[in-house]
């Protein structure tokens, strides 16, 4: 074991001497402080206070991952839904137009506005038959199948025959419209019904009155929309013998 040295030192030929182990060569140089050869001159100056000093974490502010606020973002303290147009007004239900359509099928010798008639309004005339159908069912006469089909097969009908009549076209809406509004006296002779019978000769003096009421009223309201003058009679004939029908089911 004598020799082990010499061994090591011979099969290690890289000037390496083991008698200098644990010594630290005079060329290195540990730093005073490890962060003291660090160039801070790009470095952020929220991390790095000086060369000299230690290192500092930048303090949180509470704006990271945060949305900016923009003024087009900014609450207005208004709601959306107050611009909005009320609910009827979006399905097309205007109660003046209503009252006044009603009023001028109640009084026939009353001039009409041709601008509010020429409008498809269906709420006035379903509540007309649904009011017809209620005042037979009153009467102990179930024909609500018989008022609304007959009501299809009138539209449809008088549709046609005004097309033909008149130089402008008109919609089936506003045909429909015009005949339901004036449904509304056969409504009145359905409620007599109620009270008492119709098959005699006043009911049917009242049953005659009422139809030439509600054609009369018809008919007006078509020669003022389609500018049709002259053409009242021409009008009112087939406006008579569908609202006829309706007398024959409220009288019989």
């Amino acid at each position: 074991m004598a020799g082990f040295p010499q061994f090591d030192q011979d099969f290690y030929q890289s000037g390496f001497n083991t008698d200098e182990q644990g010594h630290e060569p005079d060329n290195c140089q540990t730093p005073s402080h490890p962060y003291e050869n660090i160039d801070t001159s790009t470095a952020n100056p929220g991390v790095y206070a000086s060369p000299g000093q230690a290192y500092t974490e930048q303090a949180y502010t509470g704006q990271i991952f945060q949305p900016t606020h923009t003024s087009s973002s900014s609450y207005t303290g208004t709601d959306s839904s107050d611009a909005e147009p009320p609910l009827l007004e979006e399905l097309g239900i205007n109660f003046d137009h209503i009252c006044q359509k009603t009023l001028t099928v109640l009084n026939p010798f009353k001039p009409v506005d041709g601008s509010i008639m020429n409008e498809t309004d269906l709420t006035g005339p379903v509540v007309f038959c649904l009011a017809l159908g209620a005042t037979l069912l009153l009467a102990g006469k179930v024909h609500f199948s018989y008022v609304y089909g007959i009501s299809v097969i009138g539209c449809f009908a008088m549709h046609a025959l005004l097309n033909l009549m008149s130089m402008s076209e008109v919609s089936c809406g506003c045909v429909a419209s015009v005949l339901g509004y004036c449904l509304l006296p056969m409504v009145t002779l359905s409620s007599c019904a109620v009270f008492f019978s119709l098959k005699g000769i006043i009911g049917t003096i009242l049953a005659l009155i009422i139809i030439g009421w509600c054609s009369l009223s018809a008919s007006k309201i078509f020669i003022s929309t389609l500018a049709m003058d002259g053409q009242q009679l021409l009008i009112a004939y087939p406006c008579a013998l569908l609202y006829g029908v309706f007398a024959l089911l409220t009288v019989f």
